[in-house]
């Protein structure tokens, strides 16, 4: 499925705000109810703007959040081939 631009809108704006209000945490070592805690206003605040559930607007956000990180990992393992099918070529510096 390919994101539009407004999905990618979308996931920009929740993801902006996360890096401000999460930027003091580490998301591996705080519970996952203290993350949901500090996005829940820019959540709400897209649910009230659209008409949706603040449930809704945090599926959709999930839902994006893992399609963009399968892209970006398909991304790497693609760059990472170019790299070892490269492995028998003359590595120059100069």
């Amino acid at each position: 499925m390919k994101m539009t631009e407004q999905d990618k809108d979308f996931l920009d704006r929740i993801t902006g705000y996360a890096n401000e209000v999460c930027a003091d945490i580490d998301p591996q070592k705080t519970q996952i109810s203290v993350q949901l805690e500090r996005l829940m206003p820019i959540l709400k605040e897209i649910a009230k703007e659209s008409g949706a559930s603040t449930e809704d607007v945090f599926i959709r956000y999930m839902d994006l959040a893992s399609e963009a990180m399968v892209k970006t990992e398909e991304k790497l393992q693609e760059s990472m081939q170019e790299f070892s099918d490269d492995a028998d070529a003359p590595f120059m510096i100069h």
